[in-house]
């Protein structure tokens, strides 16, 4: 018990994991700031949004997704890829707290969770939820939620299904269809979603597949409004994932 609690803590909890200034937070203000600012998204696919846009090219092109809106902190690129990858793979659960956080920062995301009145986290499948040891869907929903405690929680509402197929090895639109397959909403709570603005709860948006196809799912269930909150929104593939600060790389590696 006592390694577990040991290995789920904070790298050094009194410390910046960047700058290793003394500070209360796991990422103290300044480098939160540079890091992982505040920016303008695209209601539609949580990606950046140039100035003056209502959409990005993409969503105006092609059509806007069901999530109205889709919200995401920072971009999934450096630094935020490595201490992601500590608290999904390496149980490094106490970063779950950080991530609440730094997601209330940003006023869009704070008025989308306080305007839902559902909250859902996206599930794990069975295999992948006894692997990991949690979902980070809900560990993130449960910091959350003092923010918005009027907020109904239902985390069995959809079922994720273990698959054979990795969503980072298909096509944009193999995920899609792979979404809806691997997903099912659980009609028990039908009467409980009925009517009901809702929102979806993830760590990383990478395409938008699986958060599509639940959007679906409980539209088609009778929820009238469907938004989603996550951490981090992968860029697009023209986006270079490289270090800002290249020379602080080697302190996120020891």
């Amino acid at each position: 018990m006592f390694m577990r609690l040991l290995q789920g803590r904070l790298p050094l909890p009194s410390l910046c994991a960047v700058c290793r200034s003394w500070n209360r937070y796991a990422v103290c203000g300044s480098c939160g700031d540079e890091l992982g600012p505040v920016m303008r998204r695209c209601p539609s696919c949580a990606l950046p949004l140039a100035p003056g846009l209502t959409l990005c090219a993409h969503c105006t092109e092609h059509g806007s997704s069901p999530l109205k809106p889709a919200c995401a902190r920072v971009n999934y690129q450096w630094p935020w890829t490595h201490w992601v990858q500590q608290w999904k793979f390496h149980q490094h659960i106490a970063w779950s707290a950080e991530w609440a956080r730094l997601m209330l920062q940003d006023p869009t995301i704070a008025h989308t969770l306080s305007a839902a009145e559902v909250w859902i986290p996206i599930p794990l499948a069975p295999q992948r939820l006894a692997e990991r040891g949690f979902n980070q869907a809900w560990e993130l929903i449960k910091h959350l939620h003092p923010h918005s405690p009027h907020a109904r929680l239902l985390p069995q509402a959809l079922v994720r299904h273990n698959t054979h197929r990795l969503q980072h090895q298909l096509t944009r639109s193999q995920r899609l269809e792979h979404a809806h397959q691997a997903l099912s909403f659980d009609l028990q709570y039908a009467q409980q979603v009925r009517g009901q603005r809702i929102v979806l709860v993830d760590d990383v948006m990478t395409t938008g597949a699986t958060l599509h196809a639940a959007a679906e799912h409980l539209l088609r269930a009778g929820a009238t409004q469907v938004s989603s909150v996550v951490l981090a929104r992968t860029p697009q593939a023209t986006t270079k994932l490289r270090p800002v600060r290249p020379q602080d790389e080697a302190l996120l590696l020891s």
